[in-house]
């Protein structure tokens, strides 16, 4: 006989934003160049979406960390880094979503299709091209990305 399964601890984690490239020109006629890096791509989330054909949490039992993709890094010639895919986790209709950690409902998906964003995907990071034109060349990209958080989400 199967198990009923009503309430579940799980773990999410949102990917991070791909690195930005520094690059720069070179041209025969062009005294110093100029920049030409690419930005990072963003960072997956994770959404959970109400699926009308579950109706325990028992998917759940054995597979309880999710993570979503890393954007991709930035490449020289003012090439963008992918975007990560959003993960996308099917639940049952009712679910009531909890944060662990203070206890507040976070959402209560009731309606089929119904979608929440748990944990979003860092922003991108800064490339050279995006930087104001000096006469030194900057050695490092500069330090403009948030890092996705880890969180653990109650579903009952």
């Amino acid at each position: 006989m199967p198990t009923f399964v009503d309430q579940i601890k799980i773990e999410v984690h949102a990917g991070h934003g791909g690195n930005g490239m520094v690059a720069f020109r070179r041209e025969k006629y062009v005294p110093n160049g100029g920049p030409a890096g690419g930005d990072g791509g963003r960072g997956g989330s994770i959404i959970l979406k109400v699926d009308e054909g579950l109706r325990t949490l028992m998917d759940f039992r054995y597979h309880r960390i999710f993570k979503a993709k890393n954007g991709q890094n930035g490449m020289s010639k003012q090439m963008t880094g992918a975007a990560a895919d959003d993960t996308v986790i099917a639940v049952p209709q009712g679910t009531t979503v909890r944060d662990l950690d203070t206890g507040q409902i976070v959402g209560d998906l009731v309606e089929q299709g119904q979608e929440l964003v748990v944990a979003k995907g860092a922003a991108v990071a800064g490339a050279t091209f995006t930087l104001p034109r000096r006469r030194t060349r900057p050695r490092k990209s500069p330090k403009t990305v948030n890092r996705a958080k880890t969180t653990t989400w109650s579903s009952n």
